[in-house]
């Protein structure tokens, strides 16, 4: 049998937050929307001479046999409907569409479903086709809103709106902020479920507000975000109308007792993705799911977003740096690891606080950098290190009380350099109440918890902050520090796992081949501990049995006599 194909403009309506509307009221919702369709829809669609073909739900299919008898309709209806409490948003699109029966099917009612989810509420969008053939005919104001890559359509498709709210006009859109954006639009409800877009929308709420404690980032606010739900937005639009540089997107999916959620960080002014992952849980523990989601995925994102802005300002001609670039070129500097680069990453900072003294961050980057400066056994001037490190620490008590970041990273140095644990380890945890979701805070305790040998809490505390970023750039450090503790307990295979896995991120980190030299010794492999050696005095010659003492930071005299023992035992020469 031929199949039957033929050229029609289809009309696709949908009522915006239904899934919402039945949850909290469904008898009066679907009694709203019967009326809506016996006295508005279908008397509309009669007189403009139409064919409703489909209705699921909220959701209304409509043929039309030209584009002008089908926007006619569209504007009616959206007229007539008004600020009732059932507002629609319609697309609409002209092309080929198969007939089976009385239901028709394929890319011409696909696009047009699409198309209606960047309408706004109230309003009408259209595809190129459908402008070519109205445009002349109907003075509607058209808004072109550019070509839109549109969920599972091969090609972009330009797209017009009438009607609604120009949230995007880009006369009116605001200025990109000072620091890293983000907004975080409503995830897509895919399962159906009116359950699950509470769970969802609870759970971006929850991932709004952990962002938001990253001082290092601009977070748009939930009721901006939230006006694009149901939609599917052009993202460099979205990007321009809420004045952010980043979206993150998810969406959630029920299949039996279990749920996935997937997230994607993009880059609204190039559309590129910068990260991309999914999470499956069971539905018995939603809540429990829920902050297990929120923890990973702001965990990631932020320190995505780092990354991003770094490279970013390392583009940026150097006479046309201010302050924010000038601290991310610092920040790029100490991921180098070599002792001129923290010599570079100081210098910028210091210049960062000229520039800008109000700014927390650079006070704590000065004194994390005069730690990892003394963990290198770099050092030029300890007295020099001591009183800038409480320097800096006076700075950030005044400025950035509530900084997580400035506060984790002068705490740490505070405790390493000054020998002040008392008043180092408190700012580290009032670090963490602010931001618990800052790994690197997590990092910095668990850092100071295997220099005072707790190794079992140094450990969990490292370890969460592996999870919470699995991707950092830094993570080699955490795991150091747990082969660290491991090599105290006498754990050495746990500690070569470690190591190994430290050098595989950072193959010229002089502390990982210490530590993994006195693990090996420890574990009979001389051979494999003298390679370590070898290879940790290419990268900082001066080392040596006589200096060592004053190289390692552990407190506890047992673990100080363990640790010279193996690497002695190692080779390391007198």
């Amino acid at each position: 049998m031929t199949e039957q194909r033929r050229l029609a403009a289809i009309l696709v309506a949908d009522v915006v937050g239904y899934s919402k509307l039945i949850g909290s009221d469904e008898a009066g919702t679907l009694a709203e929307l019967q009326v809506l369709r016996t006295d508005l829809i279908e008397p509309q669609i009669a007189k403009h001479a139409g064919r409703l073909f489909k209705s699921m739900g909220d959701g209304f299919l409509i043929e039309f046999a030209s584009a002008v008898q089908a926007v006619s309709c569209a504007k009616a209806i959206q007229d007539a409907n008004g600020e009732g409490r059932l507002p629609l948003r319609i697309g609409i699109h002209v092309g080929d569409v198969v007939v089976q029966g009385d239901d028709l099917m394929g890319d011409g009612v696909n696009v047009a479903a699409r198309v209606e989810g960047i309408a706004e509420p109230g309003g009408v969008a259209i595809t190129r086709a459908v402008h070519e053939q109205v445009r002349d005919k109907l003075d509607l104001g058209f808004v072109d809103k550019g070509a839109i890559e549109l969920k599972n359509i091969r090609r972009p498709v330009q797209v017009f709106v009438i009607g609604g709210t120009k949230i995007d006009n880009q006369a009116t859109a605001p200025a990109l902020p000072d620091k890293p954006s983000i907004a975080v639009p409503p995830f897509q409800n895919m399962s159906g479920d009116p359950e699950q877009e509470y769970f969802a929308d609870g759970m971006v709420e929850e991932i709004i507000t952990a962002l938001s404690r990253f001082k290092s980032l601009f977070v748009i606010a939930r009721n901006s975000s939230f006006a694009y739900k149901g939609k599917s937005p052009d993202i460099r639009q979205a990007g321009k109308a809420l004045g952010v540089r980043y979206l993150l997107e998810g969406s959630v999916r029920k299949a039996g007792g279990k749920l996935r959620i997937t997230g994607q960080l993009i880059d609204a002014e190039t559309g590129s993705h910068l990260w991309a992952d999914r999470f499956d849980g069971d539905l018995a523990d939603v809540f429990s799911l829920q902050d297990q989601i929120t923890m990973s995925v702001v965990g990631s994102v932020a320190p995505k977003i780092g990354q991003a802005e770094i490279e970013r300002a390392k583009r940026k001609p150097v006479d046309n740096l201010d302050a924010i670039d000038m601290f991310l070129r610092g920040i790029a500097q100490m991921h180098e690891l070599t002792q001129r680069s923290y010599e570079e990453a100081l210098r910028l900072f210091y210049r960062t606080i000229e520039l800008d003294g109000g700014f927390a961050a650079p006070y704590g980057m000065v004194a994390r950098c005069y730690a990892y400066i003394r963990g290198q056994n770099w050092s030029v001037d300890k007295d020099l290190e001591v009183s800038e490190t409480r320097r800096m620490a006076t700075h950030v008590a005044t400025l950035g009380s509530d900084d997580a970041l400035a506060l984790c990273s002068v705490g740490y140095a505070l405790v390493r350099i000054c020998n002040d644990d008392q008043l180092g380890t408190a700012m580290i945890d009032q670090a963490i109440s602010i931001n618990e979701n800052l790994a690197v805070a997590w990092a910095n305790r668990g850092g100071i918890g295997v220099l005072l040998g707790q190794h079992d809490a140094a450990i969990e505390q490292l370890q969460r902050s592996l999870r919470l970023s699995p991707l950092d750039p830094e993570a080699y450090w955490a795991e150091t520090t747990i082969a660290i503790a491991r090599t105290c307990q006498g754990n050495n295979s746990a500690a070569i796992i470690w190591t190994t896995k430290a050098l595989a991120r950072r193959p010229d980190y002089m502390v990982a081949f210490w530590v993994s030299a006195v693990a090996h010794a420890f574990s009979g492999k001389l051979d494999d501990a003298r390679a370590c050696i070898e290879r940790m005095r290419d990268l900082n010659p001066a080392m040596r049995m006589s200096n060592l003492r004053a190289f390692i930071p552990l407190r506890r005299p047992q673990d100080v006599e363990k640790t010279i023992e193996g690497t002695r035992l190692a080779g390391l020469p007198e």
